[in-house]
């Protein structure tokens, strides 16, 4: 028979832990930094700077791991893992702000990074597709008395935003002319106006002559899938409007972005491709606090790139900007053939792993099953 009792603590709030035990609530607050660990990875560091990196993490029990040929010079960059606990992260980038090679700006960043805070609150963004196409529910909310119809079941349904598109995006899908976006949307808009439905609309469009109109009629975000990356003028547009602006991740276009996808690192090259895209709209004069990034489940992804989307998914968190996740009825889910109720319940399940991560922001079809899932405040 053991001697001790031994178990690992799974609770991220180590606040409550340590009190539990009769720690020092005077040092309570403090103290968490010591028993929350992170690994972070640095890009692109210097030989010289990631050797000094090293040293400094060693100098105070954390670690970091480099490029084997770092010490030997056979290298001129080497990306870097720096782990520890919170407060010896803190530690290290207070001591980079005495060295040389732009280490002090390192070391300040960190500590910036190290300062993040996450929302209290999932967001539920719910889907209004006035297309004939769309993969889940084309068609069905084409007539504007039918979209304006399911728009209330929407609000009343516990929907925070209401995203409504007139060009469906799914694979192999063709472009949709910003006249006849504009020719479904606008109704719907006037009618929110009309009716004085006071509730964010988001706009789904890759164009930004369906963004500047949309906007007029008193719309607050704008949905890219594109990344700004389909309508050279989208981003003149958000950024002399002052609107939100939701990033989206995309491999490709929707005619092309499914056919054998590939990445040699997923969630480097989805992280940095939206670095990319976040300091291009900041350059464009686009506030950063009005930028959402969106990992794009389904956009140039296999299946199980997008369950590993899910599962790291608070990797995306170190961009400093609020994430929105879209996995309702998409084929990850691989139930082509089913009804979409049967969707939904397995949308949820899926979206629980969000919301218990915090993502900011999950966009879904059924928006009163997904209330009801943040009602039970998991």
């Amino acid at each position: 028979m053991h001697d001790f009792i031994l178990k690992n603590i799974v609770n991220t709030d180590m606040e409550i832990e340590l009190e539990k035990i009769g720690f020092d609530k005077s040092y309570l607050h403090k103290a968490c930094d010591k028993f929350q660990y992170r690994n972070i990875k640095i890009y692109g560091l210097s030989v010289a700077q990631a050797n000094i990196l090293k040293q400094t993490a060693l100098s105070i029990g954390a670690d970091c791991a480099t490029h084997q040929e770092t010490i030997t010079g056979k290298i001129d960059k080497s990306d870097c893992i720096l782990g520890g606990s919170v407060s010896q992260l803190i530690k290290i980038a207070e001591k980079l702000q005495f060295q040389p090679f732009k280490l002090k700006s390192l070391g300040l960043e960190l500590k910036e990074f190290l300062q993040e805070k996450r929302h209290e609150r999932t967001k539920i963004v719910g889907i209004l597709n006035i297309t004939e196409n769309s993969f889940s529910d084309g068609g069905m909310y084409f007539n504007t008395d039918k979209a304006c119809e399911h728009l209330h079941q929407l609000v009343d349904g516990g929907a925070d935003i209401i995203d409504i598109g007139a060009e469906s995006t799914k694979p192999f899908s063709e472009p949709v002319s910003a006249e006849n976006q504009l020719e479904r949307i606008l109704p719907v808009l006037s009618y929110i106006k009309d009716k004085n439905i006071n509730i964010p609309i988001s706009i789904d469009t890759r164009s930004s002559l369906v963004a500047k109109k949309c906007i007029e009629y008193g719309v607050k975000i704008i949905n890219d899938v594109s990344g700004l990356d389909y309508d050279k003028n989208m981003a003149d547009i958000i950024a002399s409007s002052g609107v939100q602006v939701i990033i989206q991740h995309s491999k490709g276009t929707p005619e092309n972005m499914q056919i054998s996808p590939h990445y040699e690192s997923l969630m480097d090259e989805i992280y940095l491709d939206l670095k990319k895209r976040i300091d291009f709209a900041v350059s464009k004069g686009i506030k950063v606090e009005n930028i959402i990034i969106d990992p794009g489940i389904g956009f140039g992804k296999t299946r199980e790139d997008n369950f590993e989307i899910i599962r790291r998914i608070e990797e995306l968190y170190g961009l400093g900007c609020p994430v929105m996740l879209g996995v309702s009825r998409k084929s990850l889910l691989n139930m082509q053939e089913k009804d979409n109720l049967t969707k939904d319940i397995f949308t949820v399940a899926l979206n629980t792993l969000a919301v218990e991560r915090k993502v900011d922001y999950i966009r879904v079809h059924n928006v009163k099953l997904h209330r009801e899932l943040l009602d039970l405040n998991i």
